[in-house]
């Protein structure tokens, strides 16, 4: 089955909410925050959330059945579907589209914009709620051109968005340095890919021209491997760098092989393993001292790297 959008006019049918139409019109600072907006309407609260003040944030929600018009919002709004095929309906002004929800289609609620939603089954939905300026930042950073207004898609096929959303759903691991570095990075990448995709003048981004130097590597990796409370954000390690994040994640890559979470989620397992086997600090206190909010956090992100829980780890290895 096709996901492509059905369009249809509406002149001839019941025009919108003639209070849609003056939302359109709302000053930017009068706008809801995007979660604030979505809890309205969805009538519940996401079942995880994770948000950055310097990105954005994403929220994983499980929803009822809802007829209701969505209100301009302060901030973009990307979401995908984890599982299933759900039918859509959108209506802004006089046009709608109707398609299907499911794995590898994305949906795009510019900020700012207004329409009508029906939809008729339970769903589970992936949002990113995104800062305009977060756009203007990583358009400014790579030195393309500011970025033009976010196109309204519903239901749209963009398996590379998909994908990235879901992966910020998925993969939060406890750890606050590793997940706070993890979303920066991912919502960098997610706007990268807004700009790429799904504006009105699409941006081309030039390929990665070298890596780091040799001294700002090091900083960076001493940054990344301090056992202190060190900033280890994005904005910590580019500026230690002299670059904008956009340019400092693309040369770390260039140099190491390995995004700065990668790298840093590396270097906490292989702490993990040298307290395991040269050690008797226990699994609980190892989790602690690595920064991790408990046991089964450090022990869900142990076994998803190694394929074995700590405890069975140990006793291999000792």
């Amino acid at each position: 089955m096709s996901c492509k959008a059905i369009l249809r006019d509406l002149s001839h049918e019941n025009q919108a909410d003639t209070s849609e139409a003056h939302q359109r019109d709302l000053p930017v600072a009068d706008r809801r925050p995007a979660d604030v907006e979505m809890a309205r309407v969805l009538k519940t609260s996401p079942l995880r959330m994770a948000s950055d003040p310097s990105s954005g944030a994403i929220a994983y929600w499980k929803h009822d059945p809802l007829h209701d018009i969505v209100e301009p919002m302060a901030d973009h709004v990307i979401m995908t579907y984890p599982a299933g095929l759900q039918r859509l309906e959108r209506r802004t002004g006089k046009s709608a589209a109707i398609t299907t929800a499911r794995p590898g289609v994305v949906t795009v609620i510019p900020a700012g914009s207004t329409s009508r939603w029906d939809i008729h089954q339970p769903m589970h939905v992936v949002q990113l709620y995104l800062p305009h300026r977060t756009l203007e930042r990583v358009a400014g950073e790579a030195d393309t051109a500011t970025p033009s207004d976010l196109l309204e898609r519903t239901g749209h096929p963009d398996l590379i968005t998909s994908r990235l959303l879901l992966s910020a759903a998925d993969a939060l691991e406890g750890s606050e340095a590793l997940d706070a570095l993890f979303r920066q990075q991912l919502t960098d990448l997610l706007a990268t890919r807004l700009l790429a995709a799904h504006t009105g003048s699409p941006t081309t981004f030039q390929p990665t021209m070298g890596g780091l130097s040799p001294i700002a590597l090091r900083r960076a990796i001493e940054r990344l491997r301090s056992d202190s409370d060190a900033d280890v954000s994005l904005a910590a390690l580019a500026s230690d760098a002299g670059l904008s994040r956009f340019h400092f994640c693309r040369a770390f890559k260039e140099s190491t092989g390995l995004s700065p979470h990668a790298w840093l989620r590396q270097h906490r397992l292989e702490q993990a393993m040298n307290m395991l086997r040269d050690t008797d600090t226990s699994v609980v206190s190892v989790a602690a001292e690595l920064g991790y909010a408990s046991q089964t956090a450090f022990a869900a992100a142990f076994r998803k790297l190694t394929g074995e829980t700590p405890s069975d780890w140990r006793r291999r290895f000792r």
